[in-house]
C-alpha cells in the first residue's frame, strides 16, 4: 500500500477507557496469514488492549511525510488517550486489524461505524519499509469481509490528493468508488458487497 494512510481520526470521543464491565470478546477469526507481493509472510489479527507499547513504537517508525498523510498534520507521537482510544475497540462498531511481521506491528487498518447508519470510515498506516508490497489491498480485503460480516455497507474515507498510491489501492479493489476533491483532499465512498478484486487492466 505504499504511503499509508487513509482517513484521519481527528477528534477522539469522551470518556475513552470509561470503565465498560464487560470487555468485548475478541474475535479470533479474524486472525489469518498472508503473503505479500515480495513473498513475505504476514500476520494479520485484530487489535488487543495490550498492544499499547508496539502501536506507540509503530508511529515511531513512520517517516515524518507517513504520519502527515495519516493525520494530516505533524504528529511524531501517540499521546496516552490516542493509545488507549486506538487499542479498544468493541470489534464491531469499531475495528482495527494490524499486520504483523515476526511480531512487530508492520501496518494498522481501522474502520469506525457513523452512527445510526451502515457506513464506517476507514484508515490505514503502513510502515514506510513495507509500503509498495500490497499489504494496503490485503487489510482493506481483510476488513470488508469483517465490516460486512457486522452489518456496514459502506465504506468511507479522506486522504490527501498527493497520496496517490493510497488512492489506488482504492480505486483498483474492484470497489465502485466515488470520489469527490475539495482543496487537496479526496474523499472517497463505495459500497463493500462481492470480494475486493483488482479492476481488468
Amino acid at each position: 500500500m505504499h504511503d499509508t494512510d487513509g482517513a484521519p481520526d481527528r477528534s477522539l470521543p469522551d470518556g475513552v477507557g470509561g470503565g465498560d464491565a464487560r470487555a468485548p470478546v475478541y474475535p479470533d477469526a479474524l486472525v489469518c496469514e498472508v503473503e505479500t507481493a515480495t513473498g513475505a509472510s504476514l500476520r494479520i489479527r485484530p487489535i488487543r488492549t495490550t498492544d499499547g507499547p508496539a502501536l506507540t513504537e509503530f508511529h515511531r517508525s513512520l517517516s515524518d511525510r507517513s504520519v502527515y498523510r495519516r493525520f494530516f498534520f505533524v504528529h511524531p507521537a501517540l499521546s496516552d488517550v490516542e493509545v488507549e482510544h486506538f487499542t479498544h475497540v468493541d470489534y464491531a462498531e469499531r475495528l482495527a486489524l494490524v499486520a504483523e511481521d515476526e511480531g512487530r506491528i508492520v501496518a494498522v487498518a481501522r474502520y469506525e461505524r457513523t452512527p445510526g447508519t451502515s457506513d464506517a470510515e476507514v484508515a490505514f498506516v503502513v510502515t514506510d519499509a513495507y509500503q509498495g508490497v500490497g499489504i494496503g489491498p490485503l487489510l482493506l480485503a481483510q476488513l470488508a469481509t469483517a465490516a460486512r460480516d457486522r452489518g456496514i455497507t459502506t465504506f468511507t474515507a479522506e486522504t490527501l490528493a498527493e497520496n496517490t498510491a493510497m488512492l489506488a489501492v482504492f480505486r483498483r479493489s474492484g470497489f465502485p468508488v466515488a470520489t469527490t476533491t475539495e482543496f487537496d483532499t479526496v474523499c472517497l465512498r463505495f459500497p463493500i458487497d462481492g470480494a475486493v478484486g483488482e479492476h481488468p487492466g
